[in-house]
């Protein structure tokens, strides 16, 4: 969707490079630029190593949504510190590292738009995800407190809390709990994730001008 719209799109993966494939293959279907680089965002000389590559590619990076997460459902007695600490690297850890890897360009050239994807586990209790729960109410934090420290420098940093998105790590989930989810949600049915990109894009844009810290809850009804 926003190389639809004029953007030229660096796709990250960790382990599923056919997907990233297939999604470069997209981009490229529609005539847009786009590259694939693979880093792990929890690890910092991965961050700043991608986004060398996107940078020699394709110059200072504008955009920069933050969407890499892992998601685990487990009740506080199977829970340890070593859960607690992959959760925290990658969902909150990799925001930051990414974020702080092309903020500087963004100040010195007074531009830059920034979304992160945390999840309606940040603004509502999740039952046996105490972990996963606490990181994306750790990014809703942290995408309001950047944008107050990035706005001076023309820089828009917000925030996509989606309710449950017909994703892959949704379809991994037991199919009876992700019936319950459906359930309890107002509008009856997931998200498909091209409602998401819209929002994305939304944000990314100048029709979004005035619009920082912000985090948009998209759960149909749930919260």
């Amino acid at each position: 969707m926003l190389a639809e719209h004029g953007a030229w799109v660096a796709i990250n993966y960790t382990q599923n490079e056919e997907a990233a494939h297939e999604a470069l293959t997209k981009v490229n279907a529609i005539g847009a630029e786009g590259m694939i680089v693979r880093a792990d965002v929890s690890r910092e000389e991965e961050v700043n190593r991608m986004v060398e590559e996107v940078r020699n590619r394709f110059g200072p990076v504008d955009l920069l949504v933050n969407n890499a997460g892992i998601a685990v459902s487990a009740p506080h007695t199977d829970m340890a510190f070593a859960d607690w600490k992959r959760m925290f690297e990658v969902n909150v850890d990799g925001p930051f590292l990414t974020t702080w890897a092309v903020k500087d360009e963004m100040i010195v050239r007074t531009y830059g738009r920034i979304v992160n994807i945390a999840s309606l586990a940040g603004v509502v209790l999740k039952k046996n995800m105490i972990h996963y729960a606490t990181t994306k109410a750790a990014v809703i934090s942290f995408t309001r407190h950047c944008a107050e420290a990035f706005a001076p420098h023309n820089i828009r940093v917000n925030c996509v809390a989606p309710g449950l998105t017909d994703t892959d790590i949704a379809r991994a989930a037991n199919p009876d709990a992700i019936n319950q989810l459906i359930a309890a949600t107002p509008m009856g049915r997931m998200a498909a994730p091209e409602e998401m990109a819209t929002i994305v894009k939304f944000l990314l844009s100048d029709d979004a001008s005035f619009i920082t810290g912000q985090t948009i809850v998209a759960c149909g009804g749930r919260s």
